[in-house]
């Protein structure tokens, strides 16, 4: 596939262009085809793991012709066990009045986290360094932290690595550590299950902590990788072997990619603890796709990202004030209009609430569908609307009216991965 092709699909949503645009366009793309040429495997042998009593290989053109599933068997025909690590991960200097359990992996959370894409993000798109600063995002810690939000979500590619940096440097201030999310990037050049365990290794040292509670691939390999998811999910096994997570996941998985991640690691002894896809009362795709049914018939938790829509669902937009940057495209006037009558309807039944926000009600909607969602916060005070969703449920008409309601507009643009 050609770079410009390459860039066109990765354009069909706003969040995954910017978040690889590095890699998708100009110099970005040429440094990452050089990258690629220098560390990939050798060209003549992909070499077999087997524990029979000769070991196979094969030539990379005859895996490639084979395709990933002939490989992954291959690689993977006998594979170690994980074995149970004793030593829970768990929440320090955060009383939490509510945890649920993820999956199956016995790692104890709070029903809503909180989403650090935007802390030292560097691609332009959430405003880091005009509209916001570091500072903020350490009062956006403390709010979290101080109102009992005790699982936050980041990534090696968040500020390409900064806002990992960013949480080290909280941690280490406030004398607090959450139970902390990061994910592994499928980047082009990477091809094994060792690509998986030294990212992690190198997460770790950016965060300053031993052991995380879930570690996750970001998004299922493509191009030059997609014959790699398997290998990818077989690193994540090791990583728990090695004492590097308590737990492990995945992220924008469709149906298939969830079994097939799902059998892999119970062939290893353990479970697929969650799948972070984006859900939200504007986009209820998983609920369509099979995603959100083979999680729970899988016992492997949704987490749902962009709960709120990106902001949309929050009510702050207005015809006379949008978001700026890369968000306008999607949030603009026409979108704003055409879900005033949802708004309205979240806006009665937080009333009913004691006031709650829509925004509060919008998180409260996912919490009620099974999942945990996590919410970006770039100031304390959205911190704190975010724990404002803990601690009460909406009733079961209530989610039959927002059902109802939200099934009238459009679908928010989903993440090209989904389908990939």
């Amino acid at each position: 596939m050609c770079s410009g092709h390459v860039t066109a699909h990765l354009q069909s949503t706003p969040n995954t262009a910017l978040l690889l645009r590095p890699l998708a366009t100009g110099r970005g793309l040429r440094r990452s085809i050089a990258r690629f040429r220098t560390s990939r495997p050798s060209k003549q042998i992909v070499k077999a793991k087997a524990h029979s009593a000769d070991s196979q290989s094969l030539s990379r053109r005859q895996a490639l012709l084979l395709g990933a599933g002939s490989l992954a068997a291959s690689n993977f025909a006998t594979p170690d066990t994980v074995q149970a690590e004793t030593e829970a991960v768990t929440a320090s200097g955060i009383q939490s009045a509510e945890t649920v359990q993820l999956g199956q992996s016995g790692l104890q959370i709070s029903p809503v986290g909180v989403g650090a894409w935007s802390w030292g993000d560097r691609t332009g798109y959430w405003g880091y360094g005009n509209e916001y600063q570091k500072d903020d995002n350490l009062e956006a810690y403390k709010a979290v932290v101080g109102n009992g939000i005790s699982f936050i979500d980041t990534s090696e590619v968040y500020g390409f690595g900064l806002s990992e940096e960013f949480l080290q440097d909280f941690m280490k201030q406030t004398g607090t550590q959450p139970v902390i999310a990061t994910k592994f990037a499928p980047l082009p050049w990477r091809f094994r299950e060792q690509n998986v365990v030294e990212a992690c290794k190198k997460s770790l040292k950016r965060l300053g902590i031993s052991k995380l509670g879930l570690y996750m691939i970001h998004w299922p390999g493509f191009i030059t990788n997609g014959w790699c998811n398997d290998a990818f999910v077989q690193g994540l096994a090791d990583c728990q072997q090695q004492g590097l997570t308590q737990a492990v996941g995945v992220s924008n998985f469709n149906l298939g990619r969830v079994k097939t991640a799902q059998q892999i690691l119970k062939d290893r002894g353990t479970s697929l603890a969650s799948n972070q896809v984006q859900y939200s009362l504007l986009y209820r795709a998983p609920e369509k796709n099979g995603v959100k049914q083979a999680c729970e018939e899988g016992g492997t938790s949704l987490i749902a990202y962009s709960p709120l829509a990106q902001g949309l669902l929050t009510g702050k937009f207005t015809e006379s004030n949008l978001p700026k940057g890369p968000r306008g495209a999607t949030i603009n006037k026409e979108r704003v209009a055409e879900v005033q009558p949802l708004l309205g309807l979240m806006r009665d039944i937080g009333s009913a609430h004691g006031g709650k926000t829509p925004g509060q009600v919008a998180i409260n909607w996912t919490i009620c569908k099974g999942a945990v969602p996590i919410p970006g916060a770039k100031s304390a005070r959205q911190a704190k609307e975010a724990a404002g969703a803990i601690g009460w449920r909406l009733s079961n008409d209530e989610m039959a009216a927002l059902d109802n309601e939200s099934s009238k507009l459009p679908s928010a643009l989903g993440a090209p991965f989904e389908n990939w």
